[in-house]
């Protein structure tokens, strides 16, 4: 027995910094993400002489904790960010917090001052442990170096089981250069847990007495690697399936059993679908207030069975009348035997073609001004069928996420906490993770703003993503709800004009403006052939502040 614990546990003679390097080996770490601090100066040191490992360094924490959350979405695997004290940890928080409602796995190292000071308020002294707290699974500070292996392992083993999420380790600078015996255990196996038979035949005598059945699908289907399993269960039952808030790959949009998805500004027939179910399977979602449209969609007339691999999301919005805490993957793979003979084969045809009835877009005239309607169409006809799509948060992406058909899994990244700057970051790990892909990300005039420095980060590493702009020269999304409860009252939400081609000319990127679909499709094409990240600006109409309503329109009905 003790020779088989000793061949699993490697004991090494080594600094914590370099402790920290070999646990990210242990868990085949190859991108790691940071802005450099002299507070964790070992640790870059260790990774300059690990060549397995490739340091992407940003011009803002903020813009690489959202490209280490992309690229954790894009591979399955942790992300890995690192930052300096109170002050980067600060700045990358907002990416921390994104991982976690995303449940996206992350481990975010940050480096802390020596102990000697801690409690003087020291330089950039912050309780970061205490800081992160809230928006992270685990926060812990390391202050004996020869328990780095316990603790980082511990991270990634956090980071990965149960509901994924971020974990934060504080690194005391003088932990780092300590030398001491490590004891390194085996690379993290992650927990799968199966329903039993007994809650099988729970879901099956519910799903016999249905009538008008639907699945709600989320990120759980994804993590778990399930997307197949669910497409086969719904072939098998002819069970109609609906994405929760930007899961859109879960399940093919093309699919004749695809319903719609359930986000912001979701069309009317897409969540009278959800009303007129009689039994709801949520599989993998946390059914969250944005799925759920503010709480408001489940009725207790609707018989609930929810899936999750953590207990806590059970009962947490809608008491389940089966909660079952198991593997999205395991749960559907234990659903293809269940005994039931579909009845509701007329109903799922009126949910999809209610769904292809609300996924219909306009389109202009070629040698008119190009709208977004256009912009959807194109990026549907010309990109390839493995594109990944990133997009920030703003009501540009209310047309993406109403007319943008995703057909192959793991295309799509959001970010479902709405964060604003997450698009061009994203898509930079994104496409560190898939360098064969075409990656494009989505952004508002204000979104972009907020991370576009990490253009140059893209330029300086080689990293040819395409950045689309929508400027309307606003904070569109608080505007519009500005002018539903305030109208005509414009407070803070007008923005100045950039012009985003010389900005990106300026950080050694490609820049062109599209004004009409000719000029779009010409530039889309282009981007993909060049090795340098290409930004592409499109004037939108200020009067067309969402999908369905015009300003005026909207202040008429106020």
């Amino acid at each position: 027995m003790s020779q088989t614990i000793e061949k699993k546990q490697k004991k090494q003679f080594m600094s914590g910094a370099k402790a920290i390097i070999e646990c990210m080996k242990i868990e085949e770490v190859t991108k790691v993400f940071c802005v450099p601090g002299e507070s964790y100066l070992p640790v870059l040191d260790a990774i300059y002489d690990e060549p397995t490992i490739e340091l992407i360094s940003a011009r803002h924490e903020g813009g690489a904790s959202f490209m280490a959350e992309g690229y954790a979405k894009a591979t399955g695997k942790p992300g890995v960010v690192m930052a300096t004290r109170g002050v980067g940890g600060a700045n990358l928080a907002i990416g921390v917090h994104t991982a976690f409602q995303d449940s996206t796995p992350m481990v975010v190292f940050l480096g802390q001052v020596h102990s000697k000071f801690r409690g003087r308020e020291g330089f950039q002294e912050v309780d970061l442990d205490q800081f992160f707290g809230h928006i992270a699974k685990w926060t812990v500070e390391i202050k004996d170096a020869e328990r780095v292996p316990e603790f980082v392992q511990r991270a990634f083993r956090i980071a990965q089981t149960g509901r994924p999420g971020p974990v934060v380790l504080s690194l005391p600078e003088d932990m780092l250069k300590l030398e001491c015996e490590m004891l390194f255990g085996p690379k993290v196996s992650i927990p799968r847990p199966s329903p039993s038979s007994q809650e099988i035949l729970q879901i099956e005598n519910i799903l016999s007495q249905a009538k008008n059945p639907l699945i709600i699908a989320g990120g759980g289907v994804i993590h778990s690697e399930g997307e197949q399993e669910l497409i086969e269960f719904a072939e098998k039952y002819h069970l109609p399936v609906m994405a929760a808030f930007r899961r859109h790959d879960v399940f093919p949009n093309n699919h004749p059993l695809y319903v719609g998805h359930l986000g912001l500004g979701t069309a009317k027939g897409i969540i009278e679908t959800v009303k007129e179910a009689d039994c709801v399977l949520a599989i993998g979602t946390r059914l969250s207030e944005v799925t759920t449209q503010d709480y408001t969609l489940l009725s207790p007339e609707q018989k609930l069975i929810h899936i999750d691999i953590h207990a806590e999301m059970l009962g947490n919005v809608y008491p389940p009348e089966v909660g079952i805490v198991a593997d999205a993957r395991k749960t559907l793979l234990a659903c293809l035997n269940v005994n039931i003979v579909p009845t509701w084969k007329e109903w799922a045809d009126k949910c999809h073609r209610t769904y292809e009835q609300a996924s219909t877009l306009t389109k202009t005239n070629q040698k008119e001004k190009l709208t977004n309607f256009d912009v959807i169409d194109l990026l549907q006809n010309l990109l390839p069928e493995n594109t990944i799509l990133t997009n920030d948060a703003g009501n540009f992406a209310g047309w993406l996420h109403s007319y943008f058909q995703f057909h192959t899994k793991r295309t799509y990244v959001g970010p479902t906490s709405g964060a604003m700057g997450y698009g061009l970051p994203a898509a930079i790990g994104v496409k560190l993770a898939h360098p064969d892909r075409v990656v494009v990300s989505l952004s508002g005039d204000g979104g972009m703003m907020m991370t576009v420095q990490e253009l140059e980060t893209a330029s300086r590493y080689n990293i040819p993503v395409i950045s689309i702009v929508f400027n309307n020269q606003m904070y569109g999304t608080i505007r519009m709800h500005q002018e539903m409860h305030y109208p005509n009252k414009i407070s803070g939400t007008d923005l100045g004009n950039i012009d985003f081609i010389s900005l990106a000319h300026s950080l050694n990127a490609n820049g062109v403006k599209a004004n009409t679909r000719v000029e779009f499709a010409i530039a889309l094409k282009e981007a993909m052939k060049s090795n340098k990240p290409t930004v592409i600006e499109i004037e939108m109409d200020q009067e067309q502040i969402s999908t369905s309503k015009t300003i005026q329109q909207i202040r008429e009905q106020s």
